[in-house]
């Protein structure tokens, strides 16, 4: 394997992304999961997840965490 060829992993799923991508665009728990045929419960669950891999408490921290990591874009 070439060194070129390495690619970190993801920091976020492919659905995770999605969903930060809608929350950024004021998008409410219930217009993502009907957005994206979810449950709300589900979207809930990804920003959870994404929240726990960034090691912060809210919402908005994960949304500055990941814009200033470049993995969100405003």
């Amino acid at each position: 394997m070439k060194e070129h060829d390495f690619r970190p992993k993801p920091l976020l799923t492919k659905r995770e992304k999605e969903v930060f991508e809608l929350l950024v665009q004021d998008k409410t728990t219930k217009e993502i999961a009907a957005e994206l045929f979810i449950s709300e419960k589900t979207v809930r669950n990804h920003i959870s997840n994404t929240m726990q891999k960034l090691g912060v408490k809210g919402r908005s921290q994960a949304v500055i965490e990941l814009i200033r990591l470049g993995e969100l874009k405003i």
